[in-house]
């Protein structure tokens, strides 16, 4: 009798805004993720600092493909927006075993007036509703940046689960946060 076949074999992470594959919590990930055998890329977007949608949305198309049932993709803040645009854009049928977007939104933030052309025009999620096996939305308690309402928005509208980490910011390794257990424990269930 073989063992069952495994339902996370590849794992793309997206960064946010101002950021880079070794910030924040996505070396841990990588790190805890290759080591239960998990195929991890944690994508370099062209200038982070001055993101233009199109050239992000390349690379991530890139990096991503045409999704299937055993990948599952991370984004993070503004990566999150340049995940759902992949997705919302691919033809249909499709299909992906995950999605955990942490600090996710969709729309203008206050708080980063320079991501205003970046973010001008919304997202369709209903196709990645639909894709999507599994969807799972982070927010923290008190997150500087994007507001609990515009996350909790992006829940409601991916019929997604909604986690509240208390005390995490915007889930920046400057704010402490260099290990995120609940992004793991929605990929790696029961650490297995």
């Amino acid at each position: 009798m073989s063992a069952p076949e495994p339902e996370v074999r590849r794992v793309v992470v997206v960064h946010g805004y101002d950021a880079a594959p070794d910030q924040h919590w996505f070396p841990w990930l990588r790190e805890q993720l290759t080591a239960a055998g998990v195929r991890t890329a944690v994508l370099e977007l062209p200038e982070p600092s001055f993101p233009e949608a199109g050239a992000w949305q390349d690379a991530v198309a890139r990096a991503v493909g045409t999704p299937d049932r055993h990948t599952h993709l991370v984004g993070h803040s503004l990566g999150c927006v340049t995940l759902l645009r992949h997705l919302a854009g691919l033809p249909r049928p499709w299909e992906l075993g995950g999605l955990v977007l942490v600090a996710g939104f969709t729309g203008r933030l206050e708080a980063v007036p320079l991501l205003d052309g970046f973010l001008a025009e919304d997202v369709d999620v209903s196709a990645v509703r639909a894709g999507a096996r599994r969807r799972l939305v982070l927010r923290s308690d008190d997150d500087p940046t994007v507001p609990a309402a515009a996350t909790e928005d992006l829940a409601r509208r991916l019929d997604a689960e909604l986690q509240v980490v208390p005390g995490a910011g915007h889930f920046c390794g400057s704010e402490g946060v260099t290990r995120l257990p609940a992004v793991l424990e929605a990929l790696l269930p029961r650490g297995g």
